[in-house]
This record gives C-alpha cells, sequence and structure tokens, in this order.
C-alpha cells in the first residue's frame, strides 16, 4: 500500500493522460462542453439554486439543465447566448488554430 505523500496530484495524472493521442484529442473534443459544465455548476451553487430553479430562470426544463452540467453535449453558440443573456453573465469564444476555449469573462 502507497503514502497518500507519493500518490499522483490531479495535474500529474491529465500530463500522463495527454499523452495518449485519443484522450488528448477527446479532450480536446470536449472542452467546450465541460468548461461550460462548471460554469453552469458554480453559477448554480453561488446562486443557491437547485437545476429546477435554474431552469425556470432560463426557461428551460431540469434535464437540460442536468445535460449542460454532465459536459457530455457541445452547446450551440444560441446556447451560450442564451445563457449570458439570462444569467446575465460575459461569455467569451476563442477560436485559435489549435484550440477552442470558453472564458467567462
Amino acid at each position: 500500500m502507497s503514502k497518500l505523500s507519493e500518490s499522483k496530484t490531479g495535474d500529474q495524472l491529465l500530463a500522463e493522460d495527454l499523452k495518449d493521442p485519443e484522450i488528448a484529442a477527446e479532450l480536446a473534443r470536449t472542452a467546450v462542453a465541460n468548461q461550460l459544465a462548471i460554469l453552469v455548476i458554480q453559477y448554480r451553487v453561488e446562486h443557491g439554486l437547485t437545476q429546477t430553479a435554474l431552469a425556470r430562470q432560463l426557461g428551460m426544463r431540469q434535464p437540460a439543465i442536468a445535460r449542460l452540467e454532465a459536459g457530455d453535449h457541445e452547446p450551440s453558440v444560441a446556447m451560450l447566448a442564451r445563457l449570458a443573456n439570462k444569467l446575465g453573465i460575459s461569455l467569451r469564444l476563442d477560436l485559435t488554430p489549435d484550440s477552442v476555449a470558453l472564458v467567462s469573462a
């Protein structure tokens, strides 16, 4: 049994995973969905909202919020605009030849 101090950090595990081209490609493909999931969860927790309450605020149904928070589906530009508008937050989509990133401004 190894000691906790000998355990790898999340960053170390990620660095190892990124050496695998298939894992790196999948992480790049789902980056925006995962970043949005984190933003939605943070917003909901900071405002003390349930998924149902947030869905009502956005004019959506709870399962749609669950899908956003799961980070399994790439959000459309229309969905990003809706979230920014209804939640009063700024979102920026950074597109470069090598990456796509969602930034909460």
